[in-house]
């Protein structure tokens, strides 16, 4: 491990709660910092659902790369304006699965 472990930002529907877990277990394990989705758990206001959506994408603006956890290709729309943060920040994007 470097000096400065790199940083992962990962997105992805909390639908796919197991998968992005995986995915954080297996990125911490190989010695890399990770911020993820926040898990809301039970029913949050429109209020509390922007202010969590903003600051996930303070996170990718955190992040040296950004990693969609994407089972069978999915994507949804507020995963879609994360993609287009990244994008648009030039954070590198790479995916689980081929979009």
């Amino acid at each position: 491990m470097s000096d400065r472990p790199e940083i992962v930002c990962i997105c992805g529907s909390t639908r796919f709660v197991d998968e992005l877990r995986a995915a954080n277990r297996e990125l911490t394990l190989a010695g890399v910092i990770v911020v993820a989705p926040s898990e809301p758990g039970e029913s949050i206001t429109t209020e509390q659902r922007a202010v969590v959506n903003a600051l996930h994408l303070r996170k990718i603006d955190l992040a040296d790369r950004v990693l969609v956890v994407n089972p069978g290709g999915y994507i949804g729309e507020a995963t879609s304006r994360e993609i287009a943060h990244a994008f648009a920040t030039g954070k590198p994007i790479s995916f689980t699965d081929p979009v």
